[in-house]
């Protein structure tokens, strides 16, 4: 009984030792195939979205290149150049520099000129009841849809009366058509988040209508406040149709100052790269800065609670 004891012993540590070599084998194996996988594999996701944004950009990029091209290297295809400021130097010797300035005094005028009439009025259309209230709203809408050329005229005519054609206040009061809507529909959404018991509750504590929506109200919608002022301040940046009509040279913008650089001896390749670099700087930096908010503003209403 003993030689057999020992016998079935001996045979159970053998097939533990070969059971554990076995184990250590695979596991080798598994070690040495995570080893040996691409590094291409594991950073799929991160190739992904690094070409995405290079194919983004791309065009940004080139167009900053090029505002650093020396004017005779300007249609070489070479990479590598050495840089040079002659393209941003000369826009000082002209009017470019005014032309920034009223892109950037008429988009800011417009822009708290819409939030000033539209965040109020999105607030009215969200929490009083009266009648027609959806009609008017789709009535704004509509404002938005009509296309800037049906409005030319009447607009020209009618600023060739009042004295505001070639003003930047006049041209401040036209990106009104547009920017009002924006702000009206994209408000009444956010503040249709807000919960209307939070304004009783300041009713109660004395408050006022229009103190509870100073109080409570627009602070609760803060990150939509600057996601509509954005999105109204580039609209007014971007626009070229409504300052080609309308002004002359006192308050000519940027977008139509770039276009006097394309002229009939030549295209000034230099000139219309370094000033569409420096328009682009001023989005790019207020975005940035308010970053935060604008996230937060687009996404909200994006998840149901």
């Amino acid at each position: 009984m003993n030689s057999i004891s020992r016998t079935l012993a001996a045979a159970d540590l053998a097939g533990a030792h070969e059971e554990g070599a076995e184990r250590a084998r695979f596991a080798g194996i598994g070690t040495a195939g995570r080893r040996r996988a691409p590094w291409w594999h594991t950073h799929s996701r991160s190739l992904m979205v690094a070409l995405l944004v290079l194919l983004v950009l791309s065009p940004f990029l080139w167009l900053v290149q090029l505002a650093f091209k020396p004017a005779a290297d300007i249609f070489d295809d070479a990479l590598l150049f050495v840089p040079t400021l002659d393209g941003f130097a000369s826009l000082l010797q002209g009017n470019f520099l005014k032309s920034f300035g009223n892109s950037l005094l008429v988009s800011t005028l417009s822009t708290g000129f819409s939030l000033v009439i539209g965040v109020p009025a999105a607030y009215a259309l969200t929490r009083w009841k009266f009648k027609g209230r959806d009609r008017i709203a789709l009535w704004i809408l509509v404002t938005r849809m009509a296309p800037p050329i049906a409005f030319t005229i009447p607009f020209f005519l009618a600023y060739q009366y009042l004295g505001l054609q070639d003003t930047v206040i006049g041209l401040a009061i036209v990106y009104l058509t547009f920017n009002l809507a924006i702000v009206i529909w994209l408000m009444q959404t956010f503040f249709e988040a807000v919960p209307a018991s939070l304004e009783e509750a300041a009713w109660i504590d004395g408050c006022g209508v229009w103190q509870a929506f100073w109080r409570v109200a627009l602070p609760l919608t803060a990150p939509g406040l600057v996601a509509t002022a954005v999105m109204c301040f580039i609209f007014s940046w971007n626009d070229f149709f409504y300052a080609l009509i309308l002004t002359r040279t006192n308050a000519i913008t940027a977008p139509v100052a770039i276009v006097n650089f394309l002229q009939y001896e030549g295209w000034e390749w230099t000139k219309i790269a370094a000033s569409g670099t420096l328009v682009m700087l001023p989005v790019i930096v207020f975005t940035v800065l308010v970053r935060k908010y604008l996230v937060r503003g687009l996404t909200a209403g994006g998840v149901k609670d």
